[in-house]
């Protein structure tokens, strides 16, 4: 077994727990959501899916490699040795997460997670494809241990996917008992904060008891509102995957002295080269209720159809994700890119960029080709291709009729 296999297991559960936390936090109107931020959430969870099967097939042979020359004894998968890995997995998680708030290059690839201004499960999918290449840099100690890779991977798998749980403002906090040592929505709440007192805090995965033994622990003792200092102002996927890569880069070519431009990619979030004024080390806010999230003026008509093309999403990214997928490397490669480049549309309709319409039409017209094509060759029934064909040309009928152009909008303004 895998880790993608567990993926694959639980996939129903989580998005269904996505889906009724949705319906609830929209009857209730507690504002724990909001469309544009949930979608691009998914989108970025979408993209980083499809990285992370490459990303899963170099981990098992760099593990393998590490397991079969280095290490010191193989252990066998049994129940006790598989508590004690689960327990290693979450400890090295813990110092990789520390790390990944206090060295840059691995703040880089963790900022996209945080970029999200709310608390919710659909941010718990958000993630950039770097992440999961740049956490396997953490666990290989296992491998020398003697737990094998089709060990470690599994274990790692299960290991987030507890980490769904916490992210969540509608549960409360849990009972002592399970709260002393258990990472639960109120500790992970403290994490995700903006407010100052919370940065660099409850870096656990499933244990808090790390953050209590090395000192990042902190309770909450004001109302936590959701960020980061230096929020992207974009929905664009790959934008928000470089977001941070971007800042340093610019800061990097900027710096005077050789020096700088080697310690800025080591140094914490904010540390600037000698030769550039500080960022203000302060929170942008004073409180949760001065926060101005950041919202774009999409084009009218657009929500009910990029709902309609989530959906529709998120049923391709089986073929490219799960192991029976009948497709071949080159093929999960050609759809993944479709995706990559459908998401990045929607965020262009979400914030009415001039070509958004004509490069969704594009991406129709692409789609439907590769999707076509694929599904010819590996012999799928007609009423797939006539599926095809039906949402290829709805979709391009929603596009031109229901949806405003940016033209369309000054003119009727």
């Amino acid at each position: 077994m895998n880790a993608l296999n567990i993926y694959a297991l639980v996939a129903p559960a989580v998005l269904g727990l996505v889906l009724f936390e949705f319906i609830y936090c929209l009857w209730k109107k507690n504002g724990y959501y909001s469309f544009q931020d949930s979608l691009m959430g998914m989108g970025t969870m979408i993209i980083a899916q499809c990285v992370n099967v490459a990303v899963s097939v170099l981990v098992m042979m760099s593990y393998g490699y590490i397991y079969n020359h280095f290490a010191i004894t193989q252990l066998k998968p049994t129940l006790p040795n598989l508590v004690i890995c689960y327990i290693g997995v979450d400890f090295l998680f813990y110092w990789f997460h520390r790390a990944g708030h206090r060295i840059n290059f691995l703040w880089a690839a963790h900022a996209t997670h945080h970029s999200a201004e709310e608390l919710n499960y659909a941010v718990a999918l958000r993630t950039s494809f770097t992440q999961r290449a740049a956490s396997f840099l953490f666990y290989w100690p296992l491998a020398v241990i003697g737990f094998g890779p089709s060990i470690i991977i599994p274990i790692v798998a299960a290991n987030l996917v507890y980490q769904f749980v916490p992210h969540t403002r509608v549960v409360g906090r849990f009972p002592r008992w399970i709260d002393s040592w258990l990472n639960t929505p109120y500790h992970h709440q403290v994490h995700h904060g903006a407010n100052r007192v919370y940065w660099d805090k409850n870096y656990g995965g499933n244990f808090i008891i790390w953050d209590k033994l090395f000192g990042t622990y902190q309770d909450q003792v004001e109302e936590v509102y959701y960020g980061i200092t230096i929020h992207p102002k974009s929905w664009d996927p790959t934008y928000l995957n470089f977001h941070w890569f971007m800042v340093l880069w610019n800061d990097m070519k900027q710096a005077t002295h050789f020096s700088d431009k080697i310690k800025i990619w080591f140094m914490p979030p904010g540390w600037r080269p000698r030769n550039l004024p500080p960022y203000d080390n302060k929170s942008p806010h004073s409180c949760a209720k001065d926060q101005i999230k950041y919202v774009s003026k999409a084009l009218p008509g657009s929500t009910t159809y990029l709902a309609f093309q989530l959906v529709l999403s998120m049923g391709i990214l089986l073929l490219v994700i799960r192991n029976d997928s009948p497709l071949s490397v080159v093929e999960r490669v050609l759809v993944a890119m479709t995706l990559w480049f459908g998401i990045t549309l929607w965020s262009a309709i979400l914030e009415a960029k001039k070509w958004a319409k004509t490069g969704e039409l594009l991406r129709i017209a692409i789609s439907a080709m590769v999707l076509g094509t694929i599904f010819n060759l590996h012999g799928f029934s007609s009423a797939w291709m006539i599926a095809i064909m039906g949402v290829t040309l709805g979709s391009a009928i929603w596009v031109l009729l229901g949806m405003k152009s940016p033209g369309q909008l000054a003119t009727s303004s």
